[in-house]
């Protein structure tokens, strides 16, 4: 290597992340559309519904020091439900969905408080002094 090929090593490298970078986000991209966020709309009985999904993605990759270095990258997307938006006598209603776990989560901790507050309470009242 000679002190002429130093400079022409740091553009080597940007060019080659920057032309990286942009491959994952092209090929990440083409998968993250509107379908992907807002499903196929289904109607039945005179009601329209949409599902709504939120969908993310990423991405990050890297290139070596020698000019011959071609780089290398990853990326991921994912996508997760959120509701739906349903569509009625003109009108239209976002519903949102709620978690698995809230419905068996929300009444048993009321019902352990319920329980448990009262004991600790007359508990804390026996200790007192009088």
């Amino acid at each position: 290597m000679t002190s002429s090929d130093t400079p022409d090593q740091p553009v080597l490298q940007a060019d080659t992340a920057i032309a990286l970078m942009e491959r994952l986000a092209e090929q990440l991209g083409s998968r993250a559309s509107v379908s992907a966020v807002f499903g196929e709309p289904v109607t039945s009985g005179g009601i329209t519904v949409i599902p709504v999904a939120e969908v993310a993605f990423g991405f990050a990759g890297g290139a070596g020091p020698e000019a011959a270095d071609t780089g290398t990258g990853g990326g991921g997307a994912g996508a997760r439900p959120r509701g739906y938006i349903e569509i009625k006598d003109g009108s239209a209603t976002y519903k949102p969905l709620r978690a698995p776990w809230v419905d068996v989560a929300v009444p048993l901790a009321a019902l352990l408080a319920g329980t448990v507050i009262p004991l600790l309470v007359r508990r804390l009242a026996q200790r007192r002094p009088r």
